[in-house]
């Protein structure tokens, strides 16, 4: 390690130069490795490893033709992987080839600002694809790095040390963070500028259009946050938190789907109510914080009778009691909604059901029809009577609630109901709905979120991918569409306030959590709410809050006219006061203005004529044809302090100039 830093510390100023904005380009492409194709991610690893080598050996840099070879090899590559080279990941991945391209190049300055502002613009990039509060840090160190290679390349006299141009560098940020503030706050809010990439949440807990009950052999549990919820008038009790999100119907004995899956997928009709809803008792008013998840879904305690607010959002509910909005969410999205935990929903009677809710698809899951049967002959006319029954064979058959139980075969429900007894939430959601279809009742799987966890720092309710869950409706006469979570009967702590089961952790969170488990919690604790607070204030800063904002300050219909008025006039006020400040801090401020300044006043009260740009050569000249040779030391050192201002090497420094005043013979 000594060899090296000694090494590193021989390099001349151009190598150690270069190796710093190497690794400065390397951190701000490092956050793009999840995201770029693999031989991308490896294209600029090696690339900046090559250039930093040749930079420590001193070796001469590659000729042209390897350049433009490896410019064609990365277009090709680019147009190959995304099949295009324009939009976001094709532009993407382009644009970080290319700046590791540029490393190659710097032989002039002029090539060191082209790379330095291509490192501005990739940075920039990172936010595309995460808006998160450790991106945004990450991304802060990677500006001053940069504006520190920036500064540096702009001292062009020996070696100055990098901490210098970083403290310069520093200083630029925090002279440029109220006009960034001003410019957040009120610069004009457009439709979403950033994305995201289309999710894939398979293998891993979390929300999907569709279920394929069986498939996996295990789940993963996702600690990743889906959304956030204030209760305005207190919480309800966790069990009864169920976030209501798409509602499966068809099923072909392998997948559940949609019920309008068949038809073309389209925003649904206008629809702000359904008149088959009807709440009792207070409803809850809450808000909340949507993550985004490419989805329309908008996330409800079941069951929200009324339209969430959602500011510059288009909003319908679906026929089976789903709020979607009309475009995917893409960033945060933050809404107030109102939701009656105690409902009721449907017709009267099941002939008025639709029939697709009793379908079951031929020939699969005999066993299930046999046990189906035989309940039946013990209440031939009793749907609640045979739900009961179902839920009772649950709690006392020895059914596990398990994230490992295997891949299953063709027939689900007859594996869990007699072979293996083993699932998670949608095996246990999909036999459940066999059976009852397999009796005439209708039924259907609901999908959403169910409980959450209590941020006691800012009082959020933390609802995460990990809380994802199924749970069942069935249809009963004179009560309409009534939920019914089989998973309760199996594991009560699943929907319970009980202890959950949890994701694996990482190794520093386990050894941390073993050492100190109170320590673990506060971490996590503080650091979701510092989360939340980046969410809240930060990214969901939208146009509406804009406007809010201009009417606390006064305006009663505010505009866009009003903003930009608002915000031009800052400007012009700020630029203002920075010309009347320069201009002070030059007169007043300027400790050799000042002291010549003081020697003036001195002068004049002596009755020599001095006007206010007299030179100190000519105030000399001035003092000794005025008052002759008793005059000469005032003279010289009025002489001494012009050199000090303006000859390349003064021997007299300020400060003994300034006590040097205090000494002379001032004329009276």
């Amino acid at each position: 390690m000594l060899k090296v830093g000694a090494r590193l510390a021989a390099l001349p100023r151009d190598g150690r130069d270069t190796l710093f904005l190497l690794a400065v380009i390397g951190w701000v492409v490092l956050p793009h490795v999840g995201h770029l194709p693999w031989w991308c991610s490896a294209f600029a690893g090696t690339v900046l490893v090559w250039r930093a080598t040749l930079a420590m050996k001193a070796r001469p840099l590659p000729g042209r033709w390897w350049v433009a070879t490896l410019l064609i090899a990365t277009v090709a590559g680019t147009w190959a992987t995304h099949g295009t080279v324009l939009g976001r990941d094709a532009g993407v991945t382009l644009i970080v080839a290319l700046l590791a391209l540029k490393t190659l190049e710097l032989r002039a300055k002029r090539d060191a600002f082209v790379v330095f502002f291509l490192g501005f613009f990739t940075m920039l990039t990172n936010f595309f694809f995460s808006q998160s509060l450790l991106v945004a840090f990450a991304m802060l160190l990677g500006l001053l790095g940069l504006l520190t290679a920036l500064v540096n390349a702009h001292m062009p006299v020996g070696r100055p040390p990098l901490l210098e141009a970083a403290r310069t560098a520093g200083w630029m940020t925090l002279l440029g963070a109220p006009v960034m503030g001003v410019l957040f706050m009120l610069f004009p809010r457009f439709g979403p500028l950033w994305g995201i990439p289309s999710d894939a949440m398979s293998g891993r807990s979390g929300l999907s259009a569709q279920m394929e009950v069986g498939a996996m052999a295990s789940l993963a549990l996702d600690e990743g946050v889906a959304l956030r919820v204030k209760f305005l008038d207190g919480p309800p009790p966790q069990r009864d938190m169920y976030f209501r999100g798409p509602v499966l119907s068809e099923f072909d004995g392998r997948e559940w789907r949609p019920l309008l899956s068949r038809l073309a997928t389209r925003f649904p009709p206008p629809r702000l109510a359904d008149p088959h809803l009807t709440g009792s008792g207070m409803p809850v008013r809450y808000q909340v914080t949507l993550e985004p998840s490419n989805r329309p879904w908008l996330l409800t305690l079941d069951a929200a009778a009324e339209a969430p607010i959602v500011p510059g959002v288009e909003v319908a509910m679906t026929s089976e009691l789903q709020w979607v909005a009309n475009r995917p969410v893409v960033d945060l999205l933050r809404y107030e909604a109102e939701s009656f935990l105690s409902f009721r929903h449907g017709p009267q009677s099941r002939n008025a059901v639709l029939p697709e809710y009793r379908q079951l698809p031929p020939g699969r899951n005999p066993r299930t029809l046999e046990l189906a049967a035989t309940l039946l002959r013990d209440n031939p006319r009793d749907p609640a009577a045979l739900v009961q029954a179902a839920l009772r064979r649950l709690r006392s058959g020895d059914y596990v609630y398990t994230l490992e139980p295997g891949v299953y075969g063709e027939d689900t429900a007859d594996e869990f109901w007699f072979d293996r007894r083993q699932g998670f939430c949608e095996h246990i959601a999909s036999a459940f709905v066999v059976l009852m279809r397999a009796m005439g009742i209708p039924a259907r799987i609901v999908t959403g979120y169910q409980g959450g966890e209590l941020n006691a720092l800012d009082g959020f309710w933390v609802v995460r991918q990990s809380d994802a869950h199924a749970w069942t409706e069935v249809f009963l006469d004179r009560r309409g569409w009534v939920r019914v979570d089989p998973t309760s009967a199996v594991a009560p702590a699943r929907t319970g306030s009980l202890q959950r089961l949890a994701a694996s952790r990482g190794v520093l969170a386990t050894a941390i959590e073993t050492v100190n488990p109170n320590l673990s919690a506060l971490l996590r604790t503080t650091w979701e709410a510092l989360n939340n607070s980046w969410n809240q204030w930060i990214l969901n800063y939208t146009q509406s809050r804009q406007l809010n904002l201009l009417r606390n300050l006064g305006f009663e219909s505010p505009g866009w006219e009003d903003l930009a008025r608002l915000l031009i006039g800052l400007i012009v006020a700020a630029a203002g006061l920075g010309a009347l400040w320069t201009w002070w801090d030059r007169r007043q401020h300027d400790p050799w203005l000042r002291l010549l300044g003081r020697a003036r006043r001195r002068l004049r009260g002596a009755g020599v004529e001095i006007g206010r740009a007299t030179p100190p050569r000519q105030i000399a000249n001035l003092v000794t044809s005025q008052f002759g040779p008793d005059a000469r030391p005032l003279a010289d050192w009025l002489l001494k302090l012009e050199a000090q201002r303006y000859a390349p090497a003064s021997p007299a420094s300020l400060t003994a100039l300034r006590r040097e005043f205090h000494h002379l013979a001032w004329p009276r």
